[in-house]
């Protein structure tokens, strides 16, 4: 059985007992309270309920029943290598940070990961999610009526009830995976050609507040790639209808219109193909692929993703291909491109979301997923996306001892994990804090 691929396609190819006197049992107790009341948030308590103004959150607790996969169960404990924050004001000192050095390598890990599912099968996904995991990808083209509910019942397996990021791919046109639950888009280049800024704002935040009913609260839209051949996604062309427009400010404008209407109902928005895909030789999809050289990037594509940073764009995605004169290796592998490019040059502190380490492109350059979520973790992203297809929690257990193991022996630092784990929690509003 074909793996489906990340993006959806048209046509054929489609697209985490006291004893003695009474006395002494008295001053005992004491000084436990005052050690506890020191500790204050240094002890990394993941049952702690959070305060979140994230959509979604989920305040079930979580599930006491056993699934299948037990070695993906969720791993609650703090790491022996912690370093323990200041206690000097405890209170002061409490930030996600602090909260999450108290994790094991394994529950940080998992946070970083976004498990596919069919969205026809979402519990499919509950062992992966009673884990940890930070996300589930939702893939298929039409959504069960019932979808909110399942998602709701997905979410109550959440450790520390953190919430969970559910996302999709609802751009419009031949990409849309639940149309049927919340209204039809067309295709970017048409909005572009047709809508004003304000209309491509207003029909996406209609759509967007239907998702966000269904418990859907992150897309991976919009695309701000500057492209305008008239033609249909393909192996050969990534994007054609899937951009705004040729034009980079008629790109820019519509991108931000499209981001802020993601916004406006609710839903989390991820700008996308960082550093762009307009003009590339292939689809990643499916093999090797290389942007425009750097030099035009900066002048053609680049503009988009700064204007959207500028009006607060909270995550980006990074393409796979590789960018001639910027790096040798595929963009979401690249600390050139996402460490002095991205978080250096353009200043994002948001959450940086990896496009499908399944990609062919992604093989070709010698990674297996795991390594590969290892290399993109390190190169400064915080969230790995793959495709649906094979063994979902066999993958997901690998992606997660590979960054374990990586962390173990020096490969990467556990500072780096530490901050991927927090853009994750930051993005949906979560505050480990009491």
């Amino acid at each position: 059985m074909n793996r489906p691929s990340y993006r959806d396609r048209t046509g054929a190819t489609s697209l985490p007992r006291l004893t003695g006197r009474a006395g002494n049992v008295r001053r005992l107790s004491t000084a436990a309270v005052a050690a506890m009341l020191l500790a204050g948030c240094a002890a990394g308590t993941p049952d702690a309920a959070p305060r979140s103004s994230g959509p979604g959150l989920s305040h079930t607790p979580p599930a006491t029943t056993s699934h299948p996969r037990s070695s993906l169960a969720p791993d609650l404990s703090t790491s022996a290598t912690a370093p323990a924050p200041a206690t000097t004001s405890a209170a002061a000192a409490c930030t996600n940070s602090t909260k999450l050095a108290g994790w094991s390598n394994r529950r940080l890990a998992m946070l970083t990961i976004a498990v596919p599912v069919p969205e026809t099968s979402v519990s499919d996904a509950t062992s992966e999610v009673s884990a940890g995991a930070g996300g589930v990808l939702l893939f298929g083209s039409k959504a069960p009526a019932d979808l909110g509910s399942r998602l709701t019942t997905l979410k109550s397996h959440v450790p520390g009830r953190l919430g969970l990021l559910v996302m999709t791919d609802e751009e419009g046109g031949g990409i849309q995976r639940m149309a049927n639950l919340v209204g039809s888009l067309p295709w970017a280049a048409y909005m572009g050609s047709h809508w004003t800024p304000a209309q491509i704002q207003q029909n996406v935040t209609t759509v967007a507040k239907k998702m966000a009913a269904a418990q859907v609260n992150m897309d991976l839209a919009p695309v701000v790639d500057v492209d305008g051949r008239n033609e249909a996604p393909s192996k050969t062309n990534p994007d054609g209808w899937r951009s705004f427009s040729g034009n980079t400010a008629v790109v820019s404008k519509d991108g931000v219109a499209y981001m802020n209407g993601l916004r406006a109902g609710g839903v989390i928005p991820v700008v996308k193909h960082f550093p762009g895909l307009g003009g590339s030789t292939y689809n990643s999809d499916f093999g090797p692929a290389r942007t425009l050289p750097w030099s035009t990037l900066q002048k053609v594509a680049i503009p988009p993703f700064t204007a959207a940073i500028k009006a607060g764009a909270p995550a980006i995605m990074v393409s796979n291909n590789v960018v001639p004169g910027l790096s040798t290796d595929p963009a979401s592998l690249s600390p050139t491109v996402i460490g002095t490019e991205l978080r250096g040059k353009l200043g994002f502190k948001g959450l940086v979301v990896t496009d499908s380490l399944s990609a062919k492109a992604i093989s070709a350059a010698g990674f297996s997923v795991p390594s590969a979520a290892v290399q993109a973790l390190r190169s400064g992203a915080d969230m790995v996306l793959f495709d649906l297809g094979g063994n979902v929690g066999s993958q997901t257990s690998s992606i997660a001892k590979a960054v374990t193991d990586a962390v173990t022996g020096g490969r990467l630092s556990r500072s780096r994990l530490i901050d991927a784990a927090g853009h994750v929690l930051a993005v949906r509003h979560v505050n480990l804090c009491p």
